[in-house]
Protein backbone atom coordinates (compact mmCIF):
# COMPACT_ATOMS: atom_id res chain seq x y z
CA UNK A 1 0.00 0.00 0.00
CA UNK A 2 1.33 3.55 -0.92
CA UNK A 3 1.58 5.55 2.05
CA UNK A 4 0.31 8.70 1.06
CA UNK A 5 1.93 11.21 3.39
CA UNK A 6 5.47 10.12 3.07
CA UNK A 7 5.06 10.25 -0.76
CA UNK A 8 4.21 14.29 0.02
CA UNK A 9 2.04 16.60 -2.43
CA UNK A 10 1.15 15.87 -5.57
CA UNK A 11 3.17 17.98 -7.97
CA UNK A 12 1.80 21.11 -8.67
CA UNK A 13 3.79 21.77 -11.50
CA UNK A 14 3.16 25.11 -13.72
CA UNK A 15 -1.04 24.59 -14.48
CA UNK A 16 -2.78 26.58 -11.56
CA UNK A 17 -6.37 25.26 -12.31
CA UNK A 18 -8.34 23.09 -10.12
CA UNK A 19 -8.99 19.64 -10.30
CA UNK A 20 -13.15 19.21 -9.89
CA UNK A 21 -13.52 15.80 -7.74
CA UNK A 22 -17.25 14.44 -7.82
CA UNK A 23 -17.78 12.10 -6.15
CA UNK A 24 -20.47 8.68 -6.33
CA UNK A 25 -19.63 6.85 -3.48
CA UNK A 26 -18.73 3.20 -3.53
CA UNK A 27 -16.82 1.33 -1.27
CA UNK A 28 -13.92 4.00 -1.36
CA UNK A 29 -16.63 5.76 0.52
CA UNK A 30 -17.45 2.59 2.83
CA UNK A 31 -17.36 2.29 6.30
CA UNK A 32 -17.59 -0.76 8.48
CA UNK A 33 -18.68 -0.68 12.10
CA UNK A 34 -17.69 -3.78 13.09
CA UNK A 35 -14.34 -2.98 12.41
CA UNK A 36 -14.51 -6.22 9.69
CA UNK A 37 -13.25 -4.84 5.63
CA UNK A 38 -15.47 -7.58 4.53
CA UNK A 39 -18.66 -5.94 6.20
CA UNK A 40 -19.00 -2.66 4.91
CA UNK A 41 -21.57 -0.21 3.89
CA UNK A 42 -20.65 1.34 0.52
CA UNK A 43 -21.12 5.20 0.30
CA UNK A 44 -21.14 5.99 3.57
CA UNK A 45 -18.67 9.28 3.53
CA UNK A 46 -19.16 12.32 1.54
CA UNK A 47 -16.73 13.08 -0.96
CA UNK A 48 -15.19 16.11 1.19
CA UNK A 49 -14.22 13.84 3.72
CA UNK A 50 -12.19 11.21 1.36
CA UNK A 51 -10.36 14.24 0.35
CA UNK A 52 -9.77 15.42 3.97
CA UNK A 53 -8.35 11.85 4.47
CA UNK A 54 -5.23 12.70 2.00
CA UNK A 55 -2.61 15.24 3.33
CA UNK A 56 -0.89 15.02 0.06
CA UNK A 57 -3.97 16.75 -1.98
CA UNK A 58 -3.91 20.09 0.96
CA UNK A 59 -1.84 22.20 -1.37
CA UNK A 60 -3.99 20.77 -4.28
CA UNK A 61 -6.41 23.71 -5.79
CA UNK A 62 -9.42 21.27 -5.31
CA UNK A 63 -13.03 21.20 -5.26
CA UNK A 64 -14.91 18.23 -4.31
CA UNK A 65 -18.97 17.88 -5.18
CA UNK A 66 -21.54 15.02 -4.50
CA UNK A 67 -22.99 13.92 -7.43
CA UNK A 68 -24.70 10.68 -5.85
CA UNK A 69 -24.04 8.42 -3.04
CA UNK A 70 -24.86 4.76 -3.98
CA UNK A 71 -22.76 1.78 -4.02
CA UNK A 72 -21.92 1.11 -7.54
CA UNK A 73 -23.61 -2.61 -7.57
CA UNK A 74 -26.56 -0.16 -8.14
CA UNK A 75 -25.45 2.47 -10.89
CA UNK A 76 -27.53 3.10 -13.61
CA UNK A 77 -28.99 6.10 -15.90
CA UNK A 78 -30.37 7.47 -12.22
CA UNK A 79 -26.17 8.72 -11.64
CA UNK A 80 -25.28 8.30 -15.21
CA UNK A 81 -27.16 11.37 -16.18
CA UNK A 82 -26.71 13.62 -13.52
CA UNK A 83 -22.92 12.78 -13.46
CA UNK A 84 -22.45 13.02 -17.55
CA UNK A 85 -24.24 16.57 -17.18
CA UNK A 86 -21.79 17.56 -13.84
CA UNK A 87 -18.52 16.20 -15.53
CA UNK A 88 -19.86 18.27 -19.28
CA UNK A 89 -20.28 21.16 -17.26
CA UNK A 90 -17.28 21.36 -14.90
CA UNK A 91 -14.82 20.52 -18.17
CA UNK A 92 -16.30 23.60 -19.67
CA UNK A 93 -15.07 25.68 -17.01
CA UNK A 94 -11.59 28.10 -17.60
CA UNK A 95 -10.25 27.42 -14.34
CA UNK A 96 -10.82 23.59 -14.01
CA UNK A 97 -7.77 21.59 -15.22
CA UNK A 98 -9.75 17.90 -15.09
CA UNK A 99 -11.97 16.10 -13.66
CA UNK A 100 -11.98 12.48 -11.22
CA UNK A 101 -14.56 10.49 -10.60
CA UNK A 102 -14.66 8.60 -7.15
CA UNK A 103 -16.74 5.64 -8.11
CA UNK A 104 -17.41 1.84 -6.49
CA UNK A 105 -15.43 -0.80 -7.98
CA UNK A 106 -18.29 -3.25 -9.13
CA UNK A 107 -19.43 -1.09 -12.38
CA UNK A 108 -16.49 0.90 -12.74
CA UNK A 109 -15.78 -0.41 -15.82
CA UNK A 110 -19.23 0.29 -17.35
CA UNK A 111 -19.72 4.23 -16.47
CA UNK A 112 -16.06 4.73 -17.53
CA UNK A 113 -17.18 3.04 -21.05
CA UNK A 114 -20.40 4.99 -20.89
CA UNK A 115 -18.03 8.46 -20.67
CA UNK A 116 -15.81 7.76 -23.44
CA UNK A 117 -18.49 7.45 -25.47
CA UNK A 118 -20.30 10.66 -24.66
CA UNK A 119 -18.09 13.20 -23.55
CA UNK A 120 -16.30 15.39 -26.29
CA UNK A 121 -12.96 14.94 -26.35
CA UNK A 122 -10.88 17.59 -24.22
CA UNK A 123 -9.95 17.78 -20.77
CA UNK A 124 -8.78 14.18 -18.96
CA UNK A 125 -11.06 12.67 -16.67
CA UNK A 126 -10.35 9.64 -14.56
CA UNK A 127 -12.60 7.41 -12.36
CA UNK A 128 -10.89 6.21 -9.20
CA UNK A 129 -12.00 3.34 -6.23
CA UNK A 130 -11.09 1.38 -3.45
CA UNK A 131 -11.01 -2.23 -2.68
CA UNK A 132 -10.74 -1.73 1.14
CA UNK A 133 -13.44 0.60 3.04
CA UNK A 134 -12.62 3.83 4.24
CA UNK A 135 -12.31 2.52 7.91
CA UNK A 136 -9.90 -0.35 6.89
CA UNK A 137 -6.22 0.38 8.79
CA UNK A 138 -5.18 -0.78 4.96
CA UNK A 139 -7.39 1.52 3.00
CA UNK A 140 -6.31 1.88 -0.23
CA UNK A 141 -8.39 4.47 -1.25
CA UNK A 142 -6.63 7.72 0.19
CA UNK A 143 -3.09 6.36 -2.30
CA UNK A 144 -5.82 5.50 -5.60
CA UNK A 145 -6.82 9.25 -4.74
CA UNK A 146 -3.63 11.36 -4.64
CA UNK A 147 -2.89 9.25 -7.89
CA UNK A 148 -6.13 10.19 -9.53
CA UNK A 149 -5.63 13.93 -8.92
CA UNK A 150 -1.73 13.90 -10.27
CA UNK A 151 -2.82 11.93 -13.52
CA UNK A 152 -5.42 14.56 -13.73
CA UNK A 153 -2.89 17.60 -13.83
CA UNK A 154 0.06 15.54 -15.21
CA UNK A 155 -2.38 14.80 -18.28
CA UNK A 156 -3.72 18.47 -18.17
CA UNK A 157 -0.17 19.91 -18.00
CA UNK A 158 0.68 17.99 -21.68
CA UNK A 159 -2.40 18.51 -23.51
CA UNK A 160 -4.15 15.16 -23.04
CA UNK A 161 -7.76 14.67 -22.61
CA UNK A 162 -9.62 11.13 -22.53
CA UNK A 163 -11.22 9.39 -19.62
CA UNK A 164 -9.32 6.68 -18.13
CA UNK A 165 -8.85 4.67 -14.37
CA UNK A 166 -6.40 4.72 -12.04
CA UNK A 167 -6.30 1.70 -9.69
CA UNK A 168 -3.15 0.46 -7.41
CA UNK A 169 -0.76 2.42 -9.64
CA UNK A 170 -2.32 1.83 -12.84
CA UNK A 171 -3.51 4.04 -15.73
CA UNK A 172 -5.93 2.22 -17.82
CA UNK A 173 -7.46 3.24 -20.97
CA UNK A 174 -11.84 3.62 -20.06
CA UNK A 175 -12.43 1.46 -23.88
CA UNK A 176 -10.16 -1.40 -22.34
CA UNK A 177 -10.29 -2.03 -18.10
CA UNK A 178 -12.05 -4.19 -16.41
CA UNK A 179 -12.55 -5.56 -12.90
CA UNK A 180 -9.73 -8.78 -13.09
CA UNK A 181 -10.36 -9.89 -9.61
CA UNK A 182 -13.05 -10.15 -6.95
CA UNK A 183 -10.83 -9.03 -3.81
CA UNK A 184 -7.28 -8.59 -4.94
CA UNK A 185 -6.51 -4.39 -3.75
CA UNK A 186 -5.06 -4.34 -7.69
CA UNK A 187 -8.44 -5.78 -9.00
CA UNK A 188 -7.65 -4.17 -12.53
CA UNK A 189 -6.49 -5.04 -16.01
CA UNK A 190 -6.92 -4.11 -19.79
CA UNK A 191 -7.98 -7.20 -21.00
CA UNK A 192 -4.56 -7.95 -21.90
CA UNK A 193 -3.87 -4.71 -22.95
CA UNK A 194 -0.91 -2.64 -20.97
CA UNK A 195 -1.62 0.26 -18.91
CA UNK A 196 -0.99 3.89 -20.75
CA UNK A 197 1.21 4.81 -17.17
CA UNK A 198 2.14 4.00 -14.23
CA UNK A 199 2.15 6.42 -11.10
CA UNK A 200 4.40 5.71 -8.01
CA UNK A 201 6.05 7.12 -5.57
CA UNK A 202 8.68 8.80 -7.94
CA UNK A 203 5.68 10.08 -10.16
CA UNK A 204 4.10 9.07 -13.71
CA UNK A 205 5.92 6.78 -16.13
CA UNK A 206 3.91 6.88 -19.17
CA UNK A 207 3.84 4.15 -21.52
CA UNK A 208 3.90 3.43 -25.42
CA UNK A 209 0.34 3.69 -26.49
CA UNK A 210 -1.13 6.91 -27.33
CA UNK A 211 -3.62 8.47 -24.91
CA UNK A 212 -7.71 7.94 -25.98
CA UNK A 213 -9.79 10.40 -26.51
CA UNK A 214 -13.46 10.43 -25.79
CA UNK A 215 -15.28 9.75 -29.11
CA UNK A 216 -17.94 12.61 -28.51
CA UNK A 217 -21.44 10.99 -29.52
CA UNK A 218 -24.22 13.58 -29.63
CA UNK A 219 -26.50 13.28 -26.36
CA UNK A 220 -28.99 15.31 -27.74
CA UNK A 221 -31.37 12.48 -29.00
CA UNK A 222 -30.85 10.34 -25.74
CA UNK A 223 -34.26 9.77 -24.22
CA UNK A 224 -35.67 10.84 -20.70
CA UNK A 225 -35.17 6.72 -20.64
CA UNK A 226 -32.56 5.02 -21.84
CA UNK A 227 -33.03 2.08 -24.24
CA UNK A 228 -33.87 -1.24 -21.97
CA UNK A 229 -30.69 -3.98 -22.96
CA UNK A 230 -31.13 -7.26 -22.03
CA UNK A 231 -27.74 -9.18 -21.04
CA UNK A 232 -28.32 -13.03 -21.47
CA UNK A 233 -25.36 -15.29 -20.48
CA UNK A 234 -25.24 -18.26 -23.05
CA UNK A 235 -23.77 -21.58 -20.93
CA UNK A 236 -24.12 -24.82 -20.47
CA UNK A 237 -27.69 -26.22 -19.87
CA UNK A 238 -29.30 -23.33 -20.96
CA UNK A 239 -32.33 -24.77 -21.90
CA UNK A 240 -34.79 -23.87 -18.86
CA UNK A 241 -33.28 -20.22 -19.28
CA UNK A 242 -34.38 -20.14 -22.97
CA UNK A 243 -38.07 -21.35 -21.84
CA UNK A 244 -38.14 -18.50 -19.35
CA UNK A 245 -36.90 -16.27 -22.15
CA UNK A 246 -39.55 -17.24 -24.41
CA UNK A 247 -42.41 -17.03 -21.63
CA UNK A 248 -41.13 -13.73 -21.29
CA UNK A 249 -41.76 -13.01 -24.87
CA UNK A 250 -45.06 -14.85 -25.09
CA UNK A 251 -46.37 -12.05 -22.59
CA UNK A 252 -45.05 -8.76 -24.30
CA UNK A 253 -46.14 -10.96 -28.02
CA UNK A 254 -45.95 -9.32 -30.33
CA UNK A 255 -43.61 -6.56 -28.91
CA UNK A 256 -40.25 -6.88 -27.54
CA UNK A 257 -39.69 -5.98 -24.04
CA UNK A 258 -36.35 -5.21 -24.75
CA UNK A 259 -34.64 -2.71 -27.40
CA UNK A 260 -31.53 -4.43 -27.08
CA UNK A 261 -30.10 -7.90 -26.52
CA UNK A 262 -26.59 -8.48 -25.76
CA UNK A 263 -25.70 -12.21 -25.92
CA UNK A 264 -22.62 -12.62 -23.23
CA UNK A 265 -21.10 -16.16 -25.31
CA UNK A 266 -19.13 -18.57 -24.28
CA UNK A 267 -15.80 -18.61 -26.38
CA UNK A 268 -15.39 -16.80 -29.42
CA UNK A 269 -19.59 -16.02 -29.03
CA UNK A 270 -20.86 -18.45 -29.82
CA UNK A 271 -24.75 -19.07 -28.15
CA UNK A 272 -26.56 -22.41 -26.73
CA UNK A 273 -28.87 -23.84 -29.39
CA UNK A 274 -31.93 -23.63 -27.15
CA UNK A 275 -31.19 -19.25 -27.23
CA UNK A 276 -31.00 -19.36 -30.74
CA UNK A 277 -35.26 -19.30 -30.99
CA UNK A 278 -35.25 -16.56 -28.39
CA UNK A 279 -32.89 -14.36 -29.78
CA UNK A 280 -34.49 -14.68 -33.38
CA UNK A 281 -37.56 -13.66 -31.89
CA UNK A 282 -36.43 -10.63 -30.84
CA UNK A 283 -34.70 -9.63 -34.02
CA UNK A 284 -38.01 -10.29 -35.08
CA UNK A 285 -39.95 -7.90 -32.77
CA UNK A 286 -37.34 -5.26 -33.70
CA UNK A 287 -34.91 -5.34 -31.23
CA UNK A 288 -30.70 -5.14 -32.24
CA UNK A 289 -29.24 -9.01 -31.30
CA UNK A 290 -25.03 -8.10 -30.44
CA UNK A 291 -23.16 -11.21 -29.16
CA UNK A 292 -19.94 -10.60 -26.70
CA UNK A 293 -18.01 -13.07 -24.97
CA UNK A 294 -18.20 -13.99 -21.07
CA UNK A 295 -14.50 -14.71 -21.64
CA UNK A 296 -12.19 -12.67 -20.17
CA UNK A 297 -10.18 -11.54 -23.04
CA UNK A 298 -10.28 -11.02 -26.32
CA UNK A 299 -13.97 -10.09 -27.18
CA UNK A 300 -15.62 -11.41 -30.59
CA UNK A 301 -14.67 -10.60 -33.81
CA UNK A 302 -17.20 -8.12 -35.39
CA UNK A 303 -17.71 -10.21 -38.40
CA UNK A 304 -17.48 -13.81 -36.90
CA UNK A 305 -19.74 -16.17 -37.77
CA UNK A 306 -21.74 -17.99 -35.47
CA UNK A 307 -23.19 -21.64 -36.70
CA UNK A 308 -27.32 -21.90 -36.16
CA UNK A 309 -30.04 -24.40 -36.10
CA UNK A 310 -31.18 -22.95 -39.25
CA UNK A 311 -28.29 -22.41 -41.43
CA UNK A 312 -25.99 -19.68 -40.66
CA UNK A 313 -26.76 -15.95 -39.16
CA UNK A 314 -24.08 -13.55 -38.40
CA UNK A 315 -24.64 -11.27 -35.68
CA UNK A 316 -22.90 -8.68 -34.99
CA UNK A 317 -20.01 -9.49 -32.15
CA UNK A 318 -18.56 -6.52 -29.90
CA UNK A 319 -14.75 -6.62 -29.93
CA UNK A 320 -12.26 -6.04 -26.52
CA UNK A 321 -15.48 -5.00 -24.19
CA UNK A 322 -16.75 -6.98 -21.35
CA UNK A 323 -20.00 -8.26 -21.68
CA UNK A 324 -21.52 -5.09 -19.40
CA UNK A 325 -19.81 -2.86 -21.16
CA UNK A 326 -21.27 -4.18 -24.50
CA UNK A 327 -24.72 -3.94 -22.95
CA UNK A 328 -23.72 -0.09 -22.41
CA UNK A 329 -22.68 0.28 -25.96
CA UNK A 330 -25.12 -0.96 -26.85
CA UNK A 331 -27.57 1.06 -25.01
CA UNK A 332 -25.92 4.12 -25.67
CA UNK A 333 -25.65 3.37 -29.89
CA UNK A 334 -29.70 2.85 -29.40
CA UNK A 335 -30.32 6.13 -27.37
CA UNK A 336 -28.26 8.19 -29.73
CA UNK A 337 -29.93 6.28 -32.73
CA UNK A 338 -26.63 5.28 -34.56
CA UNK A 339 -26.90 2.54 -37.40
CA UNK A 340 -25.43 -0.77 -37.07
CA UNK A 341 -22.43 -1.20 -34.81
CA UNK A 342 -20.36 1.92 -33.81
CA UNK A 343 -16.59 0.83 -33.69
CA UNK A 344 -14.94 1.89 -30.76
CA UNK A 345 -11.68 1.90 -31.69
CA UNK A 346 -8.70 0.26 -29.74
CA UNK A 347 -6.15 2.58 -28.07
CA UNK A 348 -3.08 2.35 -30.64
CA UNK A 349 0.55 2.58 -30.39
CA UNK A 350 2.55 6.01 -29.87
CA UNK A 351 4.43 6.55 -33.23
Amino acid sequence: MQDVAAMGPVAAGGDTRRVVILGTGGTIAGVSDEGDDRRYQAARLGVAQLVEAVPALAAVPLQALQVAQVDSKDMGPAVWTPLLAAVQSQLQRDDVAGVVITHGTDTLEETALLLHLLLRPGKPVVLTAAMRPASSLQADGPANLRDAVATVRWAAERGLGGVVAVMAGGVWAACEVRKAHSHAIDAFDGGGAQALARVDAAGITPGSRLWPQPLGWSTASLPDAWPRVKLITSHADADAEAAELQSCLDTCAPACPWAGVVVAGTGHGTVHQALWPVLQRCEAAGAVVWRSSRVARGGVQADSWEPGSIGERRWPGVPHLTAAQARVLLAVALGCRLPGLPAVPAVEPAA
